[in-house]
């Protein structure tokens, strides 16, 4: 039995805010702020759902 993605909670989170700001993302920028405090605190995991974070965070270092 897989293990439990660790930022799903976040993720099903970040979905909820989504749905219920008709898909404004600055309206959800706290919830996504979690997420990717989540994803930095599990960088070394296997996580779905922090997959286009870590990509977010790889391309972010290679422009400074």
């Amino acid at each position: 039995m897989p293990l439990k993605d660790p930022c799903q909670k976040q993720a099903c989170e970040i979905q909820k805010c989504l749905q219920a700001n008709k898909y404004i993302e600055s309206r959800c920028a706290d919830v996504i702020q979690a997420m990717r405090k989540c994803c930095a605190a599990h960088l070394g995991e296997n996580s779905v759902c922090c997959s286009g974070f870590v990509k977010e965070q790889a391309a972010a270092e290679q422009k400074t």
